[in-house]
């Protein structure tokens, strides 16, 4: 059976409206992903010539922004929709290099990314819960899970709702490919739509508050704030020309 077959049919399987069924289920699904290659999904050439890829110096594209300035844009990204219901997507997110998926999280959400090919640096945090913080804060804290270099080929990545670092960016090094699938999807009905956010300067705890965080790095806590999608963040929707998913 077609590696994408299978990945579909362990999706349905595992995947409720609400996410995985179980932690085993979850695993089903990702002992699969850990297999992808990228011919499974129609990407060989472009993996070929990732790997025969060099950097140049002007990487970049000059454009004018919303403040009629000259600018320096990255490239845009492009994403390739393979499939999407009420319990699961999936889809690939194609990264040419320097192109940058700004910091944004999934509530709500279990992630499972398998980088088909290339390199990318991924940073990720995850909340850090505060109690009695004001309302008019409008930044939170957040602890820092992952800040590192990933390399095709390479083990599936999970977020969870809560932890495994939900809130993540992704800058591409090299021309890459992420193969994603997000359970349940987005869905702005339910609460669950994607919020950007940058960080701003420490606003540092209480001592009483950091003393109730056992096994927090006080020293890694950031502190975040929802801020609208950069002007310089472009994804184009692509079609799908890889093997296709035949629903049963």
């Amino acid at each position: 059976m077609p590696v994408l077959k299978k990945i579909y049919n362990a999706c349905k399987d595992s995947f409720t409206p609400t996410g995985p069924i179980s932690e085993e289920a979850l695993e089903k699904v990702r002992a699969i992903l850990d297999d992808l290659k990228p011919a499974n999904v129609g990407l060989e050439q472009d993996s070929v010539a990732a790997q025969k890829w060099k950097p140049i110096s002007n990487g970049s594209n000059g454009r004018k922004g919303r403040s009629g300035n000259q600018q320096q844009y990255p490239p845009p990204i492009k994403y390739l929709h393979i499939h999407e219901c009420e319990k699961f997507s999936i889809g690939i997110f194609c990264m040419p290099p320097a192109s940058i998926i700004p910091l944004h999280n999934h509530p709500g959400m279990t992630v499972l990314s398998k980088l088909v090919y290339g390199t990318l640096h991924v940073k990720s945090y995850d909340w850090v819960d505060i109690p009695e913080l004001p309302e008019s804060c409008r930044a939170r804290p957040a602890k820092l899970v992952r800040d590192c270099e990933m390399r095709a080929p390479c083990s599936t990545t999970v977020l969870y709702p809560t932890k495994g670092g939900n809130i993540h960016c992704f800058m591409a090094i090299t021309p890459c490919a992420i193969f994603d699938i997000l359970t349940p999807p987005y869905s702005s009905e339910d609460g669950r739509h994607c919020s950007y956010f940058r960080r701003v300067p420490n606003k540092g705890l209480p001592d009483d508050i950091g003393q109730q965080l056992e096994g927090v790095n006080l020293d890694g806590i950031v502190w975040l704030e929802e801020t609208p999608p950069p002007e310089n963040f472009v994804v184009l929707r692509g079609q799908y020309k890889g093997p296709l998913v035949k629903k049963s």
